[in-house]
């Protein structure tokens, strides 16, 4: 008998709080481990680009075959989420400056829609399918400034789209895996399997070993 691989999401840590999102998975009874190769996301359940600096992201991706694994990842239909730079490098089209992203996402996106670093703040952003509004924190947070047809919005801040959802791609311009508020990870991990703590814990440790 054949034994299933663990059902573990991948987080990219190459940069950012990655590791906020391992503890937001974890809460959800999720297990996680830390992507730093582009061939150790080819088995993962679900993939995470947490946010950062976007221009920082491409330098990482340039060293390896990152945009390759992630379109074929996409292509596979396994949930992927981008938050802040993530959602950067999903889009189609990125502006303020111009510059090369994955194409995942069918949204043309601003980097650092609201400013510089001081303008980062804390709010709320309405989210009607997912029960009301959301605790947000933005920070240098980019503005997505068109969606395609086959975008979904799912949560605005007054009236931009701030949440957005294409099949199994899912970005955020904001960093929800700084909040308790677990949404966000729910809506794009639904089909991910969760389990108990402890059975995270072990399955998160085999994960990092493989």
């Amino acid at each position: 008998m054949v034994r299933k691989k663990p059902a573990s999401v991948a987080v990219l840590a190459l940069q950012g709080d990655f590791e906020a999102h391992r503890r937001a998975l974890a809460r959800m009874g999720i297990a996680s481990f830390e992507a730093r190769k582009p061939a150790e996301i080819d088995e993962a359940a679900g993939v995470i680009i947490p946010g950062g600096e976007s221009t920082t992201l491409w330098k990482f991706f340039e060293l390896a075959p990152w945009e390759e694994a992630l379109a074929r990842f996409a292509a596979s239909g396994r949930p992927m989420l981008g938050t802040c730079a993530g959602a950067i490098v999903l889009a189609r089209e990125v502006t303020n400056p111009a510059q090369k992203a994955l194409g995942l996402l069918d949204v043309s996106i601003e980097r650092n829609g609201y400013g510089r670093q001081a303008d980062s703040f804390i709010g709320a952003v309405d989210a009607p399918s997912l029960g009301g509004q959301i605790p947000a924190v933005f920070i240098r947070a980019p503005r997505i400034r068109a969606v395609g047809p086959r975008v979904n919005v799912l949560a605005t801040r007054e009236g931009e789209p701030v949440l957005v959802r294409q099949g199994n791609v899912v970005a955020a311009t904001f960093h929800p895996e700084l909040t308790p508020d677990e949404r966000v990870h729910r809506l794009a991990f639904e089909n991910v399997a969760a389990e108990s703590p402890a059975e995270v814990s072990r399955r998160s440790d085999e994960a990092m070993k493989r």
